[in-house]
């Protein structure tokens, strides 16, 4: 139910145009603003669950768990990501709400393309989200793409990288301090 009123909020306002603004803190710079261009045409569903998190301040203080040269950031783990000194569960856990089914497009795997991070069930994406330092296109059609960076991208580059093989952060991870709905 929770989820068709979602749905339907979302699709009521077709003139919304959605988007995210997150302030971000790392260790290789102080803080700094990315933002994203939320694609509700694509993945109406996947956008409508992460707005209302963001809305409600669910992302806030949320770490980069994984963080992999080359290929991508991922955050976004509301329920093990928010404790920065031990983020040894981070990636495990989702949000309260419903997963969300999966919605593939055509859209391709580029740089600064946003992606619902999941498990190996295609319909199991819920809060977890990750953004493409580089051409991903192996990724197309298997994984839910939400958005694309509009500003901010240096400061993806910029953060700390994970293990080579597992993307896992040694130390302190960067976080997404505040995370806001944007129109």
């Amino acid at each position: 139910m929770r989820k068709l009123l979602l749905i339907f909020l979302f699709l009521g306002s077709s003139a919304f145009s959605a988007g995210l603004e997150i302030t971000i803190a790392g260790e290789g710079f102080s803080t700094g603003i990315v933002q994203i261009d939320l694609l509700e045409e694509v993945a109406p569903l996947h956008v409508a669950q992460i707005t209302t998190l963001a809305s409600n301040g669910t992302y806030d203080g949320v770490v980069f768990h994984r963080v992999i040269k080359g290929f991508m950031a991922q955050t976004g783990d509301v329920r093990f990501g928010k404790d920065a000194s031990d983020t040894s569960r981070a990636g495990m856990g989702g949000s309260e709400l419903p997963d969300v089914t999966a919605e593939f497009s055509e859209v391709a795997y580029d740089r600064g393309i946003v992606g619902m991070a999941r498990s190996q069930s295609p319909d199991s994406a819920n809060s977890q989200f990750f953004i493409m330092f580089a051409p991903g296109y192996f990724l197309n059609g298997q994984y839910t793409v939400v958005g694309r960076v509009t500003k901010g991208m240096d400061l993806i580059d910029q953060l700390k990288l994970g293990d080579p093989s597992s993307g896992a952060i040694d130390g302190m991870p960067d976080r997404m301090l505040k995370v806001s709905v944007i129109q």
